[in-house]
């Protein structure tokens, strides 16, 4: 197929392997390693159609336009460690005859261990991940990065993208520090915040997700979700309001 996978992953070796599994039809998949030091880079080496480049993460808009930059072909397909491609998309990326000036966009299916969530806001994510680097690239966003769609058409593709992203509790807790810190960073002198904000953004996300999204449908999953983002957001406003106390 003229299709290149590229990936950004820091020490993703529990997952990385079964989202590799899943691109061994595809000539050219980039592994943009940002200093792993779990065994990723060694699992990665194993595919003789992976090409492993090391770099810095430099936000996740910029890095993935570095990792694009490798890319064999002209068609790029943005998929995580955590994320597997499976059989229809595989089809429709091998068959279907592709528009430059189009985006198109992925659906999701989001799973916590092999748990299949439904609800949380979870379900029913479209998200764009496959598009033409001649023609757009991201934008330069520190985190919440998008493909630039400025006069180009959006289209679904047909197949699914299974997101295995947290496998254990221990996962989510990395990845609340993790965004949050970046939010507060690509938002210092932005945006306002105050303890306020982020207590009140913080149970409104709770609301949201378990009560509005119906999260309490997916059982216990559902509640670790909601008090995730609950946590995601309180964290995130209340570093960028110790960040902008320390620019005054």
């Amino acid at each position: 197929m003229n299709v290149s996978a590229v990936m950004i992953v820091k020490n993703g070796a529990r997952t990385i392997q079964r989202s590799l599994e899943s691109l061994k039809q595809f000539d050219d998949v980039i592994v943009y390693d940002n200093g792993s030091t779990d065994g990723t880079q060694a699992i990665a080496a194993q595919y003789p159609n992976v090409r492993l480049i090391e770099g810095e993460f430099n936000g996740f808009g910029p890095t993935k336009n570095r990792a694009a930059s490798y890319a064999v072909h002209d068609w790029v397909l943005i998929i995580d460690s955590d994320e597997v491609v499976d059989e229809e998309l595989l089809l429709a990326l091998q068959s279907e005859s592709l528009d430059p000036e189009t985006i198109y966009i992925v659906n999701f299916l989001a799973y916590y261990k092999e748990i299949l969530i439904r609800y949380c806001g979870w379900n029913n994510q479209k998200i764009r991940r496959l598009y033409n680097k001649t023609v757009t690239c991201f934008n330069d966003n520190f985190v919440h990065e998008n493909i630039i769609d400025e006069g180009m058409k959006k289209l679904p593709i047909a197949g699914n993208m299974k997101h295995y992203s947290y496998m254990s509790i221990t996962d989510f807790i990395i990845k609340v520090d993790r965004y949050s810190t970046l939010f507060a960073t690509d938002n210092v002198g932005r945006i306002k915040s105050s303890p306020t904000k982020a207590f009140f953004n913080a149970l409104y996300s709770f609301f949201r997700t378990y009560i509005l999204k119906r999260g309490f449908l997916d059982g216990y999953a559902g509640l670790v979700i909601s008090f995730s983002h609950m946590a995601t957001n309180f964290y995130k406003y209340i570093k960028l309001y110790d960040m902008n106390k320390q620019i005054k």
